[in-house]
């Protein structure tokens, strides 16, 4: 299979092209650092410097993951243009491109994010959940799945609605480590805001799922299908680390010191993975637990 990734240098992106080189697929991977490609992707990895490349690739099907880090800064008039323009911007352009190719790619898979949904409270949310756009997030992740509609004229298209990646050397688990392992871990706000996490070993799985599931398309919540609070989070990351997690965050100094971007920290999403379950997809890390030690 031909296979053009964007964000491939990224967390998800590097582990991906593992696979898929394991595989022995065919990897191109488009990058502002063509020159990175292969050092961090592997050398089966196929740099790709522009766009207006991509025509001439046959490509099979595309797998959309690039992005500014949403958590990477405050969110700033300034930030926040980055932030769209890496996701909707990008996505926009690659679909214009894909479709000047005489063989557009058959499957076009698209990142987005479980905070579409908003702050649910304890409400579960399943594909079926109404998407709306209250706040910055929402409105982002939005954007960024109506931007690759247009695909959809000539590819099954899959819009990955990804939890907080947990697994080695980086993902949502790197900065918490060491604060973590120094016995400074605590919940944040009341503890009670639910998050929706995945292996980083499920979300590459579930990645080769939906290419290779003819029947896999639309939305798509890339969890694993036991969400916990941040509470229950904080306690068990600290159990398996030997620490205590008793110096809790308030919710109103992380407001002050965060500002709009303490939404992300404060809120949270009860996300089941119904769609991945109904078509059989096997999670290897069903439990926190396990998908904790699995990191560690």
């Amino acid at each position: 299979m031909n296979i053009l990734i964007t964000g491939g240098t990224g967390y998800i992106g590097r582990e991906l092209c593992r696979a898929l080189a394991q595989r022995n697929d065919n990897i191109w991977v488009y990058s502002r650092r063509p020159a990175a490609v292969q050092q961090l992707c592997g050398p089966r990895a196929n740099p790709v410097d522009s766009l207006d490349k991509i025509t001439a690739l046959n490509l099979d099907a595309v797998v959309n993951l690039a992005g500014e880090s949403i958590a990477g800064g405050l969110w700033t008039t300034k930030r926040k243009q980055k932030l769209r323009d890496s996701r909707i911007q990008l996505t926009a352009d690659l679909c214009s491109n894909l479709a000047r190719s005489d063989t557009p790619p058959m499957t076009f898979i698209s990142a987005s994010a479980t905070g579409v949904y908003g702050d649910g409270g304890d409400t579960f949310f399943s594909e079926d959940s109404p998407a709306s756009s209250n706040d910055f997030a929402q409105q982002l992740c939005h954007d960024w799945e109506t931007a690759a509609d247009p695909a959809s004229e000539w590819s099954r298209v899959v819009k990955l609605r990804i939890g907080l990646v947990m697994g080695p050397g980086g993902g949502f688990l790197g900065p918490l480590k060491l604060p973590f392992r120094l016995g400074l871990g605590g919940r944040l706000g009341s503890g009670q805001q639910w998050m929706s996490w995945i292996s980083l070993a499920d979300m590459v799985n579930v990645i080769l799922f939906c290419l290779d599931n003819s029947t896999c398309k639309g939305p798509v919540n890339a969890v694993a299908p036991n969400p916990v609070t941040n509470r229950e989070f904080t306690q068990t990351f600290a159990e398996l680390l030997n620490r205590p997690a008793i110096i809790p965050a308030p919710a109103t100094a992380l407001k002050i010191g965060l500002g709009e971007l303490s939404s992300l920290l404060l809120g949270g999403q009860r996300v089941i993975p119904e769609k991945l379950q109904a078509l059989g997809f096997e999670f290897k890390h069903a439990e926190l637990e396990s998908a904790l030690r699995a990191a560690l």
